[in-house]
């Protein structure tokens, strides 16, 4: 059981909407983007961890769920510390009982895993969360909104960090936390609770209130079917303290800003025009400002954190403001006690590891962007093609810099001799589903039938799987199969490299995809794009002229 996160329906209170108090603080409502406020590894299932050490014994203190994530920071945080602490066994383990975990992902579905590169290396994918929770005094003082204390909290920061498997290159997605989606069916591991699937239009942030962060992380999975290998949770507390530690981040305004109107919306951040090094309470108006700079929505607070981010993690790699044993005992202390890890990151040991991967990546090779999105009303949802081309990207490990973007490898046939046709056999499955359409009936009965009119007498269709791919594949489960698989694919006029490797099934599977609704055989695949849409709206990670344009209506 999760010490301090247990969320019992009896003390559970729900705001009139669920996004109406978030990461804007007391008055920034989520009236939605633009639009005036209202008046009013992994581990097994089961095996959620608990926060260590913060017992009864602990004074008396409230509980302390922090984490908020706007950034790796905590990851490299831990790289920075744990060589020059140098404490010892006893406070290694002081750090380790910091730490909070919690289950990786309380969904039914997995992404796939991806394919090794040809060296062995494969991507790592992160989702950093940033929760609006008010459940401790010191998180009530930072957020304000007190009628929402100790309501479910709100995942109001969502970012898929992507460390490339070559560790050469990082890409960073955030996605609007007004994004309107379906929230899959979640089971909350402490009391058995199960969270049915919603609707295709609710708000993104209110996954994590469906059982945990495994819930946010079952959410994009099923969205982008990118496979996530950790999470990391902050929360308002967790901004302050960290960012105290470090002495502080450099941010830039175009003007005077003071994120207050004459109605009391803002965040209270007010700056004088140029670079202001900002920490504590500070900090955290930065990352919460919505009204203000320009255009006074999600997706500018969205722009702002990512250059908070970018100049943490430049002032991190300078060692700027860390010139003591001291200072990083410190930085350890808020970095482990700001955070909550699913399990797989539970010890200050992998955190070290990961920040030693995560500090390969200079910042000239770390792009920041932004979901592809339509507006819709007052909120917004994935941009058709746009948002999907970003997804795919990241899921084929292609850099969003643009740079280092090999060309297709020649295609190898596997060494692994295939079958006679009909000694092959093959399930197929129905991946005609797309966020537009449903999936096509019966698709995976006449595919079968194709293959078998092919030669492939064991194909058969499993009818009971229903699921979204975007291109037709065929999945093996081990290499003395691949052969067998590169032989369906060709006999459909598929390319070899779409044999995959996937421990998610146990035989040769073909997954008939959106790109195969109708016809006798799959359409040729077109040439890739592999450039980031314009509408990301990404950003240099080395870019230290990037500076936030001000609403002339908030300076002063």
């Amino acid at each position: 059981m999760r010490q301090n996160s247990v969320r019992k329906e009896g003390t559970r209170r729900r705001v009139p909407h669920a996004s109406d108090h978030g990461w804007d603080g007391a008055h920034e409502d989520a009236a939605g983007p633009g639009k005036p406020a209202p008046s009013g590894a992994e581990p097994p299932r089961g095996s959620r961890g608990h926060r260590r050490g913060r017992g009864a014994g602990d004074g008396g203190r409230p509980p302390r769920r922090k984490r908020r994530v706007l950034r790796w920071s905590a990851t490299i945080l831990s790289v920075l510390i744990l060589g020059t602490a140098g404490a010892g066994y006893l406070y290694y383990q002081h750090l380790n009982d910091n730490l909070e975990t919690d289950d990786l992902n309380l969904g039914e579905h997995r992404a796939p895993a991806p394919t090794p590169n040809a060296a062995g290396q494969t991507p790592l994918n992160i989702l950093l969360i940033g929760s609006d929770a008010r459940d401790s005094k010191a998180n009530q003082k930072l957020g304000g909104a007190k009628d929402t204390f100790g309501s479910p909290p709100l995942a109001d920061v969502q970012m898929l960090l992507h460390l490339s498997a070559d560790r050469s290159n990082m890409s960073v997605v955030s996605m609007p936390r007004d994004t309107l989606l379906q929230i899959p069916k979640c089971t909350d591991p402490d009391d058995g609770k199960v969270y049915p699937q919603t609707g295709p239009r609710n708000m993104t942030n209110e996954s994590l209130g469906r059982g945990g962060p495994g819930c946010t992380v079952a959410t994009w999975e099923k969205l982008t079917n990118i496979h996530i290998n950790h999470f990391m949770m902050v929360d308002f507390s967790g901004v302050v303290s960290m960012a105290d530690a470090i002495g502080g981040v450099p941010v830039c305004v175009d003007r005077n800003i003071h994120s207050r109107d004459s109605q009391g919306h803002g965040s209270g951040l007010k700056l004088k025009k140029g670079t202001t090094e900002v920490k504590g309470k500070q900090a955290l108006q930065w990352l919460r400002t919505r009204y203000g700079f320009e255009g006074g929505t999600d997706i500018s607070r969205a722009k702002a954190q990512h250059m908070y981010m970018n100049a943490l993690v430049r002032k991190l790699r300078e060692n700027t403001g860390l010139s003591s044993p001291n200072q990083l005992r410190k930085l350890a202390e808020e970095a482990t006690s700001a955070l909550k890890v699913d399990d797989g990151l539970g010890t200050i040991k992998k955190l070290y590891d990961l920040g030693n991967e995560l500090k390969k990546v200079s910042p000239s090779r770390t792009t920041m962007t932004t979901m592809p999105f339509d507006y819709a009303g007052a909120r917004v949802v994935p941009k058709p093609g746009d948002a999907e081309q970003l997804f795919r990207l990241v899921r084929d490990d292609i850099p969003l810099d643009g740079k280092g973007v090999k060309k297709p490898a020649k295609e190898m046939a596997s060494d692994d001799p295939a079958a006679d046709d009909d000694e092959i056999a093959v399930q197929v499955q129905n991946g005609t589903r797309t966020d537009a359409e449903p999936p096509v009936s019966g698709r995976a009965a006449t595919v079968a039938q194709l293959l078998a009119g092919k030669g492939f007498k064991k194909a058969t269709p499993d009818a009971a799987t229903a699921l979204t791919e975007e291109r037709t594949l065929v999945r093996y489960p081990s290499k003395d199969l691949e052969g067998d698989a590169q032989r369906v694919a060709k006999s459909l006029g598929l390319p070899l490299s779409s044999a995959k490797k996937s421990t998610d099934v146990s035989g040769v599977t073909l997954v008939v995809g959106a790109d195969w609704r109708e016809g006798e055989r799959p359409p040729k695949p077109k040439k890739k794009d592999d450039s980031t849409p314009d509408s990301a709206d990404a950003l240099s990670g080395s870019d230290k002229k990037a500076c936030m344009k001000v609403d002339p209506n908030f300076s002063w």
